[in-house]
């Protein structure tokens, strides 16, 4: 569902995406790792659309986002760390209008935000500006939107920012749950936890390159550092504080 072929993005002298290779089957959800400036970002947004690779070719579902991009688009949803809404709108109007660029029938809308609505704990909110919401309330907002077509393949950076722990878990089990159903997870967090409890395969980002495929199980085993995942983690990661100590 997801197919990334030697993807590279410089900006300038700066190569944030180097050379990325991977591919994500339907209905696995996937977390990438990484420590910041590592690409994460980056990887993302060309997988979005939003910028076009320097090289390489990111598919979605098996089209191309940059020759093919109604057809990715169609199949994708896609919810950055702090998402742009329309601070006008209600969250219902909002809704509607993500259902509308996606052509669903009024009534199925309806349907699909009126299941959705519930499970995301929005009933209070639907009739209030979103100027006037919480970022948290805002994110859950967005991501409801962005299920509300069913996407084939959904791809979110920093899914927990903003949300409390009770929210945070509801986010979690409708993502599992969807992902359980067939739709392709593509996550990217900073929480280690979330990688490791939520995962079937972790990705680990290193300098614009992945450095760790597989499961948590599997990524311990590469680096040959048991334990905790976060002990991995910086094992693999480790030189970018060796760096910038020889900097200084």
């Amino acid at each position: 569902m997801i197919e990334l072929v030697d993807l590279v993005k410089r900006f300038g002298d700066l190569t944030a995406v180097d050379g990325i290779t991977l591919t994500v089957p339907k209905g696995e959800f996937f977390a990438v790792l990484g420590p910041n400036a590592a690409g994460k970002t980056t990887t993302i947004k060309i997988l979005a659309g939003l910028i076009k690779p320097t090289s390489g070719i990111a598919r979605v579902a098996g089209f191309d986002i940059q020759t093919e991009p109604l057809e990715a688009r169609k199949r994708l949803a896609y919810v950055p760390d702090f998402p742009f809404l329309y601070d006008k709108l209600t969250p219902w109007e909002f809704l509607q209008l993500m259902g509308r660029l996606f052509r669903m029938e009024e009534s199925h809308i309806r349907t699909e935000a009126e299941a959705l609505i519930p499970r995301f704990n929005l009933e209070a909110f639907m009739a209030k500006p979103i100027e006037g919401l919480s970022h948290g309330t805002k994110q859950r907002v967005a991501i409801a939107a962005a299920l509300l077509h069913d996407p084939e393949v959904f791809v979110i950076d920093e899914p927990m920012v903003g949300l409390d722990p009770h929210h945070a878990r509801v986010v979690k089990d409708i993502l599992k749950e969807r992902s359980s159903r067939g739709m392709t997870v593509f996550l990217s967090t900073h929480q280690l936890s979330v990688a490791e409890e939520m995962a079937d395969r972790i990705g680990i980002i290193h300098k614009g390159k992945f450095v760790a495929v597989g499961t948590a199980e599997e990524i311990r085993g590469q680096s040959g550092i048991g334990g905790a995942l976060e002990k991995t983690f910086l094992a693999l990661t480790a030189s970018d504080k060796a760096a910038d100590s020889s900097a200084r």
